[in-house]
């Protein structure tokens, strides 16, 4: 764990700190495999439960076999005795907290797509659920997994106690609860570990006190430590925390103030960037981390409507700004193009600076990298998921990004879990890296999967698919509340309950 010092003194998520035109495919209805029921109690449930349907035509091959390969991520890599999740696997590592957000994501999917049966993706999501409302919590430095209903950002995998000194982090128990969220929607049944797993979500989400978190009002702090208070940060946009403050928003019981959003959305920067007027934030994630969940199509803010998009168009254009700048690539580096590209927070070769065509570089391992008008964190190094989890964006340009790069790399990137978490072809120097290996004449490779990049591929696929994942949260008072506390309207959310 070369890089664990770095990273488990940072507040807030690791990735903050650090640094479709297509329409979807035709749906057709999933028929229901619950035992028998009767009209009334079928009527009963239908205010409640959202009706899935599946896409009826076959995914693109290629698309198919990663995310069932990513999904195997989380069903194979997490701890059967408590559902936590690692960090980043075949490496020995701590939990992320944010991961077993996603790995409760995954569950529905692998349901829906018969990789599991819905018994066992019960069990699973059941033993996660129970686990993380019964460990303890506190102000304690030690033996606990969080406190005031937040949670820390690392565990140790067995026992769940906070690793190390890492800080109760926002937005990583943001993530966990969206997750949690989405397992108390999918599992709707009239049966006893489906109604436990409908207590616990609910238990969880309402005891975590959003409020406490702001000890400068309105806006919520980062993280906080027992050995120091708050971190000296609190959110602000534009970055992944939309989930956040709609989640905070929505609470019945430690709700933010609704001004929080207002204040919040003023320190948006606007930016033309390639072609693509957006608001900026340079890494690929935090324009993909809220959609994952929070389906923005048709629906806007004050901002946006001033603007005149949404913010699902924002991320499209996000998107393919990224893409022109791999096409331009004005630093040169090896592989950049019109099919390879993805700039955004993940593991890299090495904290280095070494002489490429004639001046020096500096490159980086695990880094906050991205590329927008406000800054440029870019060595290189591309993230697989950057291309992936922006599919329901621009599937035009992501499809044939997946392909090129299984295609072309696919023999040292592509693996039991899908992508490895990144790569880079510049990097074929004779140097011993951080992570990872160094292929001769291809460049340098890694050899681990992360699991808040695993995520938002098995989901964001899921969701160009089907809308699995938007369904189940549009479907969620919780979120209704959150989105029209922040000034949200429009298209689906003007028909939600």
């Amino acid at each position: 764990m070369a890089d664990v010092a770095e990273r488990v003194g940072e507040p807030g998520t690791m990735r903050a700190r650090r640094g479709a035109a297509l329409a979807l495919a035709a749906f057709s209805f999933l028929a229901s495999c619950a035992a028998p029921r009767s009209a009334a109690d079928e009527s009963a449930d239908a205010a409640r439960r959202p009706r899935l349907r599946l896409t009826a035509v076959r995914l693109d091959p290629v698309l198919e076999d990663l995310e069932r390969r990513t999904f195997s991520f989380f069903w194979e890599t997490a701890n059967p005795g408590n559902g936590l999740v690692p960090d980043r696997w075949p490496r020995e590592s701590f939990c992320s907290v944010a991961a077993v957000g996603f790995g409760l994501t995954a569950i529905p999917i692998g349901v829906e797509r018969g990789w599991i049966t819905r018994e066992e993706g019960a069990a699973r999501a059941r033993t996660t659920l129970d686990f993380l409302l019964a460990a303890p919590q506190g102000p304690e430095p030690t033996g606990v997994i969080g406190y005031r209903g937040l949670f820390y950002h690392f565990l140790d995998m067995g026992t769940g106690a906070r690793f190390l000194q890492v800080e109760l982090s926002t937005i990583d128990t943001a993530l966990l609860m969206a997750g949690v969220l989405t397992s108390g929607a999918y599992f709707d049944r009239d049966q006893p570990v489906e109604a436990a797993i409908r207590s616990a979500a609910d238990a969880l989400y309402r005891r975590v006190d959003w409020a406490w978190a702001c000890p400068q009002p309105p806006l919520i702090n980062m993280g906080w430590k027992p050995e120091g208070g708050f971190d000296a940060s609190d959110w602000h946009g534009y970055d992944e925390a939309m989930i956040l403050y709609i989640l905070a928003l929505g609470s019945p019981t430690h709700p933010i103030d609704a001004e929080a959003w207002r204040q919040w959305t003023a320190t948006y920067v606007w930016a033309e960037w390639y072609g693509a007027g957006h608001v900026d934030f340079p890494p690929l994630f935090g324009h993909q981390f809220s959609h994952i969940w929070i389906d923005f199509r048709g629906i806007q803010d004050d901002y946006m409507r001033g603007r005149g998009i949404d913010y699902f168009e924002n991320s499209r254009r996000a998107v393919l700004a990224q893409r022109a700048y791999a096409i331009a690539n004005p630093e040169g580096w090896a592989g950049y193009g019109a099919d390879v590209w993805g700039v955004t927070a993940c593991d890299g070769p090495a904290d280095v600076t070494l002489d490429y065509n004639g001046w020096p570089r500096v490159f980086h391992s695990y880094a906050g990298r991205g590329v927008g008008a406000r800054f440029r964190i870019d060595d290189g190094t591309i993230a697989p998921m950057g291309a992936a989890a922006s599919l329901p964006f621009a599937p035009e340009v992501v499809i044939p990004a997946v392909h090129a790069m299984k295609e072309r790399y696919g023999a040292w990137l592509y693996s039991t879990y899908g992508f490895y978490d990144a790569f880079n072809p510049t990097f074929t120097f004779d140097v011993s890296p951080a992570l990872g290996r160094i292929v001769p004449g291809a460049g340098w490779f890694d050899t681990d999967y992360l699991g808040i990049d695993q995520g938002p591929i098995v989901a964001m696929v899921e969701n160009y698919r089907s809308g699995l994942v938007w369904r189940l949260f549009r479907n969620q008072p919780y979120v209704v509340t959150g989105l029209r506390r922040a000034g949200f309207s429009g298209g689906w959310l003007d028909a939600a309950p």
